[in-house]
């Protein structure tokens, strides 16, 4: 198993480098910082962190539009070109235990696709407002009862892959940014015929910076489902 971890990045200088000591505590895992221009100096603490990695940690340094979406399809691309057996993908603010991806790993050896689930029997999410909590439960009802889809947590962002069914999703085809990104590429994986598997994961509120959540983002997520929903009628 040759397991490659992509972490996206905007203004995570202070959480990147705790992220990357616990996924370089897996042996054998390689990781890949994608970088969306921090303001902050995030890119220079992801170079820094290269020089101590014995050749374990890359960088992918964008200078495209920014985004959520457009940076995790960057980082999955470049993943797609490279010999790692399972793509991982999470979150750089500490929302996801960087140890939890040896469980991800492991359950794709019956899925195609594993999904890090808060929604799920021993699923939880920590400190976290009660506005909060019912706004995320009610957005993955709204996409199921939308979409079809049966997973319960598609708004994850902590995901492994196995590398052959990466390969089968139209990556250059998805438009969708944000929490929508991660709602269309669960979607695209369920027409490309993955086998998809959810497995309990705490999830604990950002301990530094800003939350990324926008009046943008939410607006988007609401009308991504319709237009999946659409698609698959067109299919």
């Amino acid at each position: 198993m040759r397991p490659l971890v992509i972490v996206p990045t905007y203004n995570e200088r202070d959480n990147l480098p705790v992220v990357v000591a616990g996924l370089l505590r897996i042996p054998g895992v390689q990781v890949l910082v994608v970088d969306d221009e921090s303001p902050d100096g995030t890119g220079d603490v992801a170079d820094a962190l290269v020089s101590d990695s014995h050749g374990r940690v890359s960088v992918l340094h964008r200078t495209a539009p920014r985004g959520l979406g457009l940076s995790l399809i960057d980082g999955l691309q470049r993943a797609r070109r490279t010999d790692a057996t399972h793509v991982c993908q999470m979150d750089a603010d500490l929302s996801h235990d960087p140890a939890d991806v040896s469980r991800l790993l492991a359950a794709t050896s019956n899925a195609d696709l594993v999904i890090g689930s808060r929604y799920v029997p021993g699923g939880r999410i920590e400190n976290w407002p009660k506005r909060r909590l019912l706004l995320s439960a009610f957005a993955n009802r709204y996409i199921r009862a939308i979409t079809g889809l049966r997973i319960n947590d598609s708004t994850s962002g902590f995901r492994c892959w196995r590398h052959e069914a990466l390969q089968r999703l139209p990556l250059d085809q998805i438009t969708s940014d944000g929490y929508a990104f991660l709602v269309e590429l669960a979607w695209e994986a369920v027409f490309a015929g993955c086998r998809i598997a959810e497995v309990p994961i705490t999830f604990v509120e950002r301990r530094h910076g800003a939350s990324k959540l926008s009046a943008r983002v939410l607006v988007e997520s609401a009308l991504v489902p319709w237009r999946l929903a659409a698609r698959r009628r067109a299919r």
